[in-house]
């Protein structure tokens, strides 16, 4: 098992950095069907693909990790080749059909596991859109052994532990920010917003 790595029991958001690599627009109606089946979590509404278009279609080189929505990451090939199949212990992974993307093999990580792991009495209260600004977790209920999870008080945004955060590093290198969010070590200091733009 992957289990702790130099950042320890550590939760983080993931997004594209900002480096000069192309992301993609995903498509609305897509989007909101992602949305709504991870609030409601109904087998009918659960997501089969994802459509999306690059915003940089001018040659600029295509970011491995190139969505920023909080509850669609999107991942190349290469990068769920390259992390291994203990992404599929979290969710599972569905085709991204990118429009004009002749050869870019992209996949949706869908997220499945929803874990109780907040403690809601230290954490900031949630924003209505179920944002928490500032989350504090109880250690023994985080699920280390998975990549990611999702929190049922804000089932539309991916958590991402320490761990699986420096496997995709060392894979992506400069594409990928990673925002802390939560750590068990006092001296580390999450941003003020991390699920900001």
């Amino acid at each position: 098992m992957s289990g702790m790595s130099r950042r320890g029991s550590a939760v983080y958001r993931l997004l594209p950095s900002l480096s000069d690599y192309a992301t993609l627009r995903l498509n609305g109606t897509d989007q909101s069907r992602l949305m709504r089946w991870q609030r409601l979590g109904s087998e009918e509404e659960r997501p089969t693909g994802l459509r999306a278009e690059w915003l940089d279609d001018d040659g600029t080189p295509r970011s491995e990790f190139p969505s920023g929505s909080p509850g669609a990451p999107v991942l190349s090939r290469r990068l769920t080749e390259g992390f291994g199949d203990e992404l599929l212990s979290a969710g599972n992974l569905v085709p991204v059909e990118i429009r004009n993307g002749k050869g870019d093999d992209y996949v949706l990580y869908l997220v499945d596991q929803v874990v109780d792991c907040l403690d809601q009495r230290r954490s900031s209260k949630p924003k209505r859109n179920g944002e928490i600004k500032k989350p504090v977790y109880r250690p023994e209920a985080l699920p280390t052994r998975l990549p990611a999870f999702r929190l049922p008080q804000f089932p539309r945004a991916v958590q991402w532990n320490g761990w699986a955060v420096d496997r995709l590093l060392g894979l992506a290198g400069d594409q990928i920010e990673a925002r802390l969010t939560w750590s068990e070590d006092p001296a580390a200091k999450p941003p003020p917003d991390p699920w900001g733009f």
